[in-house]
């Protein structure tokens, strides 16, 4: 496949931006090759800067729930930019889209708008500190947090231990008060508020989608509520990938769990950087300027992308059976991937929650980190390579999650498990 302008635009920008991308899963260094240079999206596809055309499964990495260039929310954007990009003052949409994201999520009763899901996680963490008077932190192995220093953290050597920087530049002290807990084990996480005695509140993707997709179990989010209750601690759900995305209530879609406080990104934002994080009111109401918890960005609430997040949660909850149709496109793609690897003698777990979906290249079912690490990514490096030049965009690494977006149908899907199948088979022929 002829891909001289994106090998072009990767060795240029190089030259000015460190790895040529401005976020590190791009660099395609875990699949290898070069990572292609887009020029447009169009519904369900991506095209490079060679013109090739790829089905494309990231979509913005979830955030496009109706696809590229929806009309709907583009139309939005365009009349928000006839007044102004910024005004670093508040704005009417601010509290609509406030107030939608608020109706749709019990347990949150007041929200705060910021620009990424690192900066909501943040907030949260230290809004939840404020209000628990602790200052150890629970988070899950395998969960992505954003890269604030306290959350960039590792497993330490041993069970119930204190985590470890991740990342030169994170000194010990930033991550001496972070545990890390097995997702999906309740004894790890009964031992982590054992071994702190200190614990001010508990982190977790109730769908992970950052080890691949990975479910938590009901009843593990169930006894990690109860545990939270016994120690005084808050429980944050962090739902910057599965809100509005796994369904129009996030997790909440699949089980009666309440956390204290909730973050939100990508499909709020509608394609446009922005996020939120929210909870009870007596949590909210510590955060500057009510309280003494100091949060602060000039460009919070930026009524473009304000805009955009409010045509696409707006266009959702008109029309709430898109999750159920997603779904069965989600069920038919992973089915398709997993009978064609069958055919080669390929073992894959798939999972699928509403218009997320997650494949593993691993001979057992996966439950946590430990188990998705275990899964073959030397397949996956290949399976991403043969998919491209077969015109399926899938995300470069094999602990990412894949979406669906409302311009595919089962046509499209259909040609994808085409395309899977052509891959396997040159697969096989290499071997």
């Amino acid at each position: 496949m002829d891909l001289l302008h994106s090998i072009n635009d990767f060795n240029e920008a190089k030259q000015v931006i460190p790895g040529g991308v401005n976020s590190p899963v791009r660099a395609f260094k875990s699949v290898g090759g070069t990572p292609l240079f887009i020029l447009r999206g169009e519904g369900c596809y991506l095209f490079d800067a060679d013109n090739h055309r790829y089905i494309d499964f990231v979509q913005s990495w979830g955030p496009l729930i109706f696809g590229h260039c929806d009309p709907d929310i583009q139309a939005s954007v365009h009349t928000a930019l006839q007044n102004g990009l910024s005004f670093g003052a508040p704005t009417e949409i601010e509290t609509a889209l406030a107030k939608e994201i608020i109706s749709s999520y019990e347990g949150i009763e007041k929200i705060r708008l910021v620009s990424s899901g690192t900066e909501a996680t943040m907030s949260a963490i230290r809004l939840a500190r404020a209000y628990s008077k602790k200052d150890d932190i629970i988070k899950f192995e395998g969960c992505y947090h954003g890269h604030s220093d306290s959350l960039l953290v590792n497993a330490g050597s041993g069970c119930a231990t204190f985590g470890t920087p991740s990342s030169p530049g994170i000194p010990q002290d930033f991550s001496k008060h972070t545990l890390i807990a097995e997702y999906n084990d309740i004894d790890s996480l009964k031992a982590c508020f054992e071994t702190s005695g200190h614990v001010g509140c508990v982190i977790i993707e109730p769908i992970a989608g950052n080890m691949g997709l990975v479910p938590a179990k009901i009843e593990f989010l169930k006894d990690l509520r109860k545990l939270c209750n016994q120690y005084g601690a808050v429980l944050i759900f962090d739902e910057v990938m599965s809100g509005f995305r796994a369904s129009l209530k996030g997790v909440q879609g699949y089980c009666d769990v309440v956390p204290d406080m909730a973050c939100f990104g990508k499909v709020i934002g509608g394609g446009m950087p922005l996020a939120a994080f929210g909870g009870k009111d007596d949590i909210m109401n510590l955060l500057s300027p009510v309280g003494g918890v100091y949060q602060a960005g000039t460009l919070s609430g930026n009524p473009i992308a304000v805009s955009a997040g409010l045509a696409s949660i707006c266009k959702i909850k008109k029309n709430p059976h898109i999750y159920e149709y997603l779904k069965s496109l989600a069920d038919r793609l992973t089915q398709g991937f997993q009978m064609a690897a069958q055919d080669y003698g390929i073992s894959l777990q798939t999972c699928v929650r509403g218009s997320m979906f997650g494949f593993f290249f691993n001979t057992s079912k996966v439950n946590n980190f430990e188990d998705a690490q275990k899964s073959d990514t030397k397949l996956f490096a290949k399976f991403h390579q043969k998919m491209l030049e077969n015109g399926v965009y899938l995300a470069c690494s094999q602990f990412e999650t894949g979406f669906i977006c409302t311009s595919m149908n089962e046509s499209i899907i259909d040609e994808a498990i085409n395309a899977a199948k052509n891959s396997f088979e040159a697969i096989s022929r290499e071997i």
